[in-house]
């Protein structure tokens, strides 16, 4: 027997590890539902929700070739164990995956395991992501290289088994937060698809100038991300599906391309990005838990206002950007980007927060949690990467510049419905139109400006500096040649970057 194992790979499309499986001897399709996994802090009933999706749209799919998919209970050793000591395994496939501390764990230990049952464990790459890296020079070319690869095809049919699947646990045997539901994101490969399809044709032509705000990117943008997170489609896929809409648009005339052509290509553009973060965490899985750079190890950790913390998680800051983007993230699972952005820059800044509980409160609420991205953009947003342009949003004029008449801050924040818009951003001063809103919790100016000093006084240090240069030779994107990276630090688009949410 040979076991084919599902991770954060749902689909039969461009899986690598069912088709080579496939090649060989009888294959069971397995997914491994560990409930120690979901007891981590960084998971949620929203991926809860969005997994079983996603499971149930696979199990069609591999039925339909012949053997559906079977699910097993328990730590990934011990299902192996009992399914060894039944059938005998030959070989063990599945992708290669970076994900959270606790999964790199459990591959170590599945390693460890195979090693000493003489059992052979094949992980091809499903992305773009290279392990055992020595550093990033050529890598945007390999990661090109990759992406134009054929994309491997499903098996024609799968052998009948008689093998039962285990009851997956309910929530509360995992102790999930049923408050965070997936109410508008809907798992599995089908949704997926129609989601590519509607975003290359219909619903993307304002992408480049209309996925920074919340009023306009949840249409606009291509809503792929937990897709891409969960796997019911791969990254290669979504690649060469953007290729080939690039060739149409050439053969169309001008006054027909319209805007396509600039929201593609800022789409394309961003694609690389995904692959890009996730490499930093395989580089270096401290970052989940550590500052990228050392500098910061002191920062924020005297103190940590669990008051200020709450009211953040809950939307209750006073600040309308803010609340709203909160509120709608509990509500929807998603958010745009530069809104993430802005939260975490709040936290971080404003809030004087370490980046920790915040990043895991987010983690659970977004459904397209990716831990590699997760951690590698908060760090990017509290400013401890040592590397990257501090960037502390004001969230009064990030209202302004993307809300301006108040529209998403009243849907989400219904105390404001009756604010005279020329307060809907500053409602503190309009206290008589507050309806139980509650006032700011910081002074916005003060913060922020408290924060830029403690912040660039730390980067002024020369050992900083020296520190920083070994952090860009390890984890910056780069096209340049190294003569010419030697003349000069990487530009502010190679280490910033918004992705394709």
């Amino acid at each position: 027997m040979n076991i084919v194992w599902f991770k954060r790979d749902l689909r039969i499309h461009d899986h690598k590890a069912l088709s080579w499986a496939a090649e060989t001897e009888t294959v069971i399709p397995l997914y491994i539902f560990e409930p120690d996994l979901w007891r981590q802090p960084d998971m949620s009933f929203q991926h809860f929700q969005f997994l079983k999706n996603c499971l149930l749209d696979l199990n069609q799919s591999l039925t339909k070739l012949g053997q559906g998919l079977i699910i097993k209970v328990g730590s990934a050793t011990e299902v192996f164990q009992q399914l060894h000591n039944e059938f005998g395994i030959k070989s063990i496939y599945s992708h290669q995956e970076t994900w959270n501390h606790w999964t790199y764990r459990r591959d170590l230990e599945v390693k460890d395991w195979c090693k000493k049952k003489h059992i052979t464990w094949h992980e091809p790459t499903q992305n773009g992501v290279i392990r055992y890296l020595k550093d990033r020079d050529g890598w945007s070319g390999r990661w090109y290289k990759t992406m134009r690869e054929n994309v491997s095809n499903p098996p024609s049919k799968l052998c009948s088994l008689k093998i039962a699947s285990d009851q997956i646990p309910g929530p509360n045997e995992l102790s999930l937060n049923t408050s965070f539901q997936n109410k508008d994101n809907i798992g599995g490969r089908k949704e997926a698809i129609h989601l590519l399809d509607s975003f290359l044709h219909q619903r993307g032509e304002g992408y480049t100038k209309e996925m920074s705000s919340p009023l306009t990117a949840y249409e606009s943008c291509s809503r792929l991300s937990p897709h891409i997170a969960f796997g019911t489609i791969s990254i290669k896929e979504v690649f060469q599906a953007v290729e080939r809409r690039k060739q149409k648009l050439k053969e169309l005339s001008k006054d027909r391309k319209g805007r396509w052509p600039s929201a593609i290509r800022s789409f394309s553009g961003r694609l690389r990005w995904h692959c890009h973060f996730i490499q930093k965490l395989e580089d270096d899985p401290s970052i989940e838990f550590k500052n990228m750079h050392p500098a910061y190890d002191n920062l924020r950790q005297d103190f940590f206002n669990e008051a200020y913390f709450l009211a953040w998680k809950e939307g209750r800051t006073g600040f309308p950007m803010i609340d709203a983007c909160m509120r709608a993230l509990i509500e929807t699972g998603w958010l745009n980007f530069r809104m993430r952005a802005m939260l975490m820059s709040f936290a971080s800044y404003h809030l004087w927060l370490h980046w920790q509980k915040p990043a895991l409160y987010l983690a659970q609420l977004f459904t397209d949690y990716e831990p590699g991205i997760h951690y590698s953009q908060v760090q990017m947003q509290s400013g401890t990467t040592g590397i990257n342009s501090i960037r502390i949003y004001n969230p009064i004029k990030q209202g302004l510049d993307h809300d301006p008449d108040g529209i998403f801050i009243r849907k989400w924040i219904p105390e404001l419905i009756d604010m005279d818009n020329d307060y809907i951003h500053t409602p503190w001063k309009m206290p008589s139109q507050l309806n139980g809103y509650p006032m700011p919790i910081i002074n916005e100016a003060e913060a922020r400006k408290s924060a830029a000093s403690q912040l660039y006084g730390l980067r002024k240090n020369r050992t900083h500096k020296e520190t920083a240069q070994r952090i860009v030779k390890k984890h910056a994107s780069r096209k340049q040649s190294r003569s010419i990276r030697q003349r000069k630090q990487p530009s502010r688009n190679a280490q910033q970057g918004e992705l394709p949410l």
